[in-house]
């Protein structure tokens, strides 16, 4: 049984006022909100445990050694990878696809080699390989999004210089779950890896990288009820074997010399500097909570909310809403096309578009905390016609009754034009 009361208790901030109304936070892609677990385990650790990792001798470095390294193998047994050494901690899914951007380009790609992302990716997931683009002469090609919303078949775009496809697993913007699975093997079946963007899926949805069989998958602790500044980049060891280091400096050497300096196993050649030891055991904390409730469960909590919201939607005038009409299932009957997240405009009764920033500062005076603006995906804004929309996002602890809530509010802001 999902017992949302006893979960909602364990996130304090969610009891609080903003402007006089409960706040409904739904601006959960955006970031979460923490439960007291984590916050309890890193202020623990930060009072009791505080020492760097891997290189002391003493007690303490060795006592948070063991938790950072324990925290390594709680994210592998989350995402099923083979090996703890396919974890590198990183500061988050930006840090870790400009990892792979950097040391796969550095490694695999020539001049006119061709990378393969989608018009529905995240700027973290076009810039690194645009700058990629202009240092080493790589071809960035986009893969176009249907009018539905959901993402073009890859197989016309890729060609004898594609060396690499990186795409998200669910949009941020319109909730799409795109079929990675069959993405994956399209693009093995002619010797090409995956980067998966898993930034908006792993807080929503059980995943196996093994089964799936990316190359990478890249997330994010902030998004996934973790701290800010910590992030994980899967990948297979024989990739990661055969890239160069993405940083130096301490940690990730073997031994230095003016000669030559040789590096680290893995996954320690990606990990230059101190780790945040702190946060890599406030994630391990996020991702046990979140196991104990049951992936499955949350994911059905959060779909039932996101079709209830898209359900109260269409009953108020003016209202597009982007991507699939309602969430349904994919072909194999076990993800959803439309996940946790709603993207919408309002039009006025005089015909016009309500500026998207107009309704999120209406609403956030009435309680309801949503986001407004273009999200870091230009290039779907551009596609799509509009030069933002306004994004309500889900997360384990929300309501109905906040849908409600948040409907009700939409509902006087449109009266108010």
């Amino acid at each position: 049984m999902y017992k949302i009361g006893e979960i909602r208790n364990d996130f304090p901030i969610l009891a609080r006022e903003v402007y006089g109304k409960p706040l409904v936070y739904l601006d959960n892609a955006a970031t979460t909100q923490k439960p007291l677990c984590v916050l309890d385990a890193m202020r623990e650790e930060y009072l009791n445990v505080n020492a760097n990792v891997h290189r002391g001798v003493h007690y303490l470095s060795q006592q948070a050694t063991d938790l950072h390294e324990a925290a390594r193998e709680t994210v592998r047994r989350f995402i099923h990878a083979e090996k703890t050494e396919e974890i590198v901690f990183t500061r988050g899914t930006t840090e870790s696809i400009n990892l792979v951007a950097s040391s796969f380009a550095e490694a695999f790609m020539k001049p006119g080699d061709e990378v393969l992302v989608t018009d529905m990716e995240h700027h973290s997931n076009i810039v690194p390989w645009q700058l990629q683009a202009q240092r080493k002469g790589i071809v960035v090609k986009h893969v176009a999004v249907n009018d539905d919303g959901t993402l073009a078949s890859i197989l016309p775009y890729l060609s004898e210089r594609t060396r690499l496809v990186s795409v998200t697993h669910v949009s941020n913007v319109l909730g799409t779950v795109n079929p990675v699975k069959n993405i994956i093997c399209q693009a093995h079946e002619r010797g090409i890896p995956v980067l998966v963007d898993g930034a908006q899926s792993a807080p929503h949805i059980k995943v196996d990288v093994q089964e799936l069989d990316c190359d990478f998958y890249a997330f994010s602790g902030h998004k996934m009820y973790g701290p800010t500044g910590i992030g994980v980049l899967y990948g297979k060891e024989e990739w990661l074997e055969k890239m160069p280091p993405y940083q130096g400096g301490g940690e990730m050497i073997d031994r230095v010399t003016w000669e030559k300096t040789t590096f680290e196993r893995l996954p320690f050649k990606f990990e230059a500097g101190t780790p945040d030891y702190i946060a890599t055991h406030g994630l391990a904390t996020a991702i046990d909570y979140v196991s104990r409730l049951g992936m499955e469960k949350i994911a059905a909590h959060e779909q039932e909310l996101t079709r209830y919201c898209m359900e109260q939607l269409q009953e108020l005038p003016g209202i597009r809403i982007y991507g699939c009409p309602l969430p349904e299932t994919t072909e194999q009957g076990k993800n959803w096309c439309h996940d946790a997240v709603v993207s919408f405009n309002v039009t006025s009764p005089q015909g016009e578009t309500i500026h998207h920033l107009d309704v999120g500062t209406l609403l956030d005076r009435l309680g309801v905390a949503v986001r407004t603006g273009h999200h870091c995906a230009q290039p779907l804004m551009e596609r799509l016609g509009v030069q933002g929309t306004v994004r309500a996002s889900f997360a384990l602890y929300n309501t109905k009754e906040e849908v409600d809530t948040f409907v009700a509010a939409l509902r006087r802001v449109i009266t108010m034009f």
